[in-house]
């Protein structure tokens, strides 16, 4: 074989071959005659598609292992005593087949094919209600990995009642990583997914998400006022859901608290809020609140700082949608 095909790079897998057939086909704009493919570039192929097969089989071979070391029988109640260090090892080798199967799960192929092993069952029917939460958050970020941009997963998943339970996570479980994860895997199931926003709203998922911004954990609150942020701005349909039970209110008093960088997607909640909506508008405007008071404030305190712009934008639109409409403004379009 030659030196050039030599020294090519096999793909690791069946999207890997995608790419390269992909890169071959633009390589030129103009079509060229056809010509035989030469004994090196047929070799070099089949030698590339063994390899992606095997390769494939191989990470397959490593997810059943991962998987035969979750399923395996945990030690009971009445074998626990002088077995402490057996447990902890055992958590261990849970924990790492964890990792192990979410870096292999990054492939859309692998998804698929643990979803087909019983390893997403297994997240939903053990670990996520596992009494180390070491696990149940691995277990739901595990979820995450194979529901992203992964309809058939988020449809099996949601077919598991994945949902509520990650709901209930999200809300009430003890250990701050597991609500973070929780929310994350949540998300993944009902963003761009029409059936998992159907079930995110039987179980009362606004509120989950208004709590999560009431919080003290920052990671939950960011990621619960982005996840409103973006269900908003992809269904304008449910603003009267959400404003009907109060969210204006509630955004506007966590707007009073210490500034946050979260703060940033309340605003822009807030802006979705008020833009033809007339209730929404009329909350916000309502005296009792102190918005307009609040909104310059935190516009002079926003001012000058450049890692803030995005901020100071909100507060910008937002002055004007609900007080500035008819009338002039200054440069900053907040202080008149």
């Amino acid at each position: 074989m030659s030196d050039d095909s030599q020294s090519r790079r096999y793909p690791r897998n069946l999207q890997g071959v995608l790419q390269l057939a992909v890169e071959a086909g633009s390589g030129s704009e103009c079509p060229e005659p056809v010509e035989p493919m030469s004994e090196d570039r047929k070799t070099w192929l089949r030698d590339a598609l063994a390899e992606v097969c095997r390769g494939q089989m191989d990470e397959v071979e490593q997810m059943k292992q991962c998987l035969a070391v979750l399923r395996k029988e945990e030690t009971n109640e009445q074998e626990r005593d002088g077995a402490d260090d057996r447990d902890e090892d055992e958590d261990d080798e849970r924990e790492s087949a964890f990792e192990m199967l979410s870096e292999l799960c990054e492939n859309l192929d692998n998804a698929r094919d643990l979803m087909t092993l019983g390893g997403l069952d297994l997240c939903v029917s053990r670990y996520l209600r596992h009494a180390q939460g070491e696990l149940r958050w691995r277990a739901a970020e595990l979820i995450a990995s194979c529901a992203q941009n992964m309809p058939q997963v988020q449809i099996y998943l949601l077919g598991l009642e994945a949902l509520p339970l990650l709901l209930q996570l999200t809300d009430s479980d003890p250990h701050p990583t597991v609500r973070v994860k929780a929310l994350f895997a949540a998300s993944c199931l009902v963003r761009e997914q029409e059936a998992g926003l159907k079930a995110f709203l039987t179980n009362d998922g606004f509120s989950v998400l208004m709590r999560g911004m009431q919080s003290q954990n920052e990671k939950l609150k960011t990621k619960s006022a982005f996840l409103l942020l973006n269900l908003l701005n992809s269904h304008p349909e449910l603003k009267d859901t959400v404003v009907s039970m109060g969210m204006v209110q509630q955004l506007v008093s966590i707007l009073g608290t210490t500034h946050s960088p979260f703060h940033e997607h309340v605003l822009g909640a807030l802006c979705c809020l008020v833009e033809d909506f007339p209730q929404g508008l009329a909350d916000c405007r309502n005296p009792a609140l102190g918005l307009e008071e609040l909104l310059r404030r935190r516009a002079e305190e926003l001012r000058g700082k450049e890692e803030c712009q995005e901020e100071l934008e909100f507060c910008k639109r937002l002055k004007t949608l609900c007080f500035l409409k008819d009338q002039p403004s200054d440069d900053n379009g907040m202080d008149r």
